[in-house]
């Protein structure tokens, strides 16, 4: 009897700690698997070698999750004052591509070469085909086609402010490497050569006929004969320090170089704003413009867990106008929807 009661009270202990054990083997399973997810997750990482880099830029890259064979490219370029690391997941880029499985390249820009940290788009020998910014942030595409499966065909641009007008540039000196591109607070291709015409082209503005923008754009590759970025246009009505005239004249530029008259085929709102659409002779939609009425100088955004909203709050030169930019960006060059 006495042998028969030990056994019946140790059986039931014994098997609490044997039950014990296999939570314990289960939670660290757990933990291990949760650890080496969160190792590999996704991050915004520089890129060190990446070609002769004659603008002396920084590269980063940031490759989501899953990412797919053949995926699009955006490249990002953030404004003055900005970095890489703060533009990224402020503007809204990094959710997008989280979402729809692209990859990101953000340049960076160096005090050393603009006390404000502003990409050099009035500088001739940074905004000339292969020299200065421009090549270099073109090596940076070539480095992640290098480094990642890229679909060539779908490498786009965009950029805010002084990343806006070295957009611009970039299509124009360019249109062989990226299919699209986002005008974000920017101007025309061109625009300035030097400081003096870069503070009027962005207050209160050149004004050139479409023609004359056309010309500029594509004297920037007068060899080129093949086919031309289409460009998304985006501004705010109160912007004081890029004047909104520049929506005008950009629109001007890219309708003259795609063939397309000034007149818009599609006027709707978006969220409430000014929408416009330019189809080329074929019937493509080549130039989209956004109005964002009452919008200072910066990157519009919608922070929120939302498909169509992006950005973080108060993030440096973002500006929170209830639409996402990076959003309705991606859905124009074909990434998202």
């Amino acid at each position: 009897m006495y042998t028969t009661k030990r056994l019946n009270v140790e059986r039931p202990k014994s098997f609490l700690v044997a039950f014990l054990g296999v939570l314990l083997l289960i939670a660290g399973f757990i933990s291990a698997t949760v650890a080496a997810s969160a190792a590999e997750a996704a991050t915004l990482r520089q890129v060190l070698a990446f070609g002769s880099n004659p603008g002396n830029l920084r590269m980063y890259i940031y490759i989501p999750d899953a990412a797919p064979a053949n995926m699009p490219l955006v490249v990002a370029l953030h404004g003055c004052t900005q970095a890489a690391s703060s533009y990224d997941d402020a503007s809204g880029w990094t959710k997008m591509a989280d979402t729809y499985k692209f990859a990101l390249v953000f340049p960076e820009q160096q005090i050393a070469n603009n006390p404000l940290a502003c990409f050099n788009w009035f500088k001739p020998g940074d905004t000339t085909r292969d020299s200065g910014e421009t090549l270099s942030i073109k090596q940076m595409v070539d480095r992640a086609k290098g480094e990642s499966s890229i679909d060539t065909k779908r490498v786009y641009v965009t950029g805010v402010s002084a990343g806006g007008f070295m957009t611009s540039n970039l299509l124009a000196a360019y249109p062989d490497v990226f299919a699209g591109g986002g005008i974000v607070a920017g101007g025309p291709a061109g625009c300035a050569s030097d400081s003096v015409s870069a503070l009027l082209c962005m207050n209160p503005g050149i004004i050139k006929s479409p023609q004359q923008w056309g010309d500029l754009a594509r004297g920037m590759y007068p060899s080129w004969r093949g086919p031309w970025p289409k460009v998304s246009i985006w501004h705010g009505g109160a912007d004081r320090t890029v004047n909104v005239m520049n929506l005008t004249e950009s629109m001007d530029q890219w309708t003259n170089v795609h063939g397309a008259d000034q007149m818009p085929n599609v006027q709707d709102t978006v969220r409430g704003y000014p929408h416009r659409v330019y189809y080329d002779s074929s019937g493509e939609p080549v130039v989209e413009t956004y109005n964002l009425t009452g919008q200072p100088h910066g990157q519009p955004i919608d922070p929120g867990s939302g498909t169509e909203q992006c950005g973080v709050a108060g993030g440096a030169g973002m500006t929170d106008m209830n639409i996402c930019a990076a959003y309705y960006l991606a859905r124009f060059f074909g990434l998202a929807g």
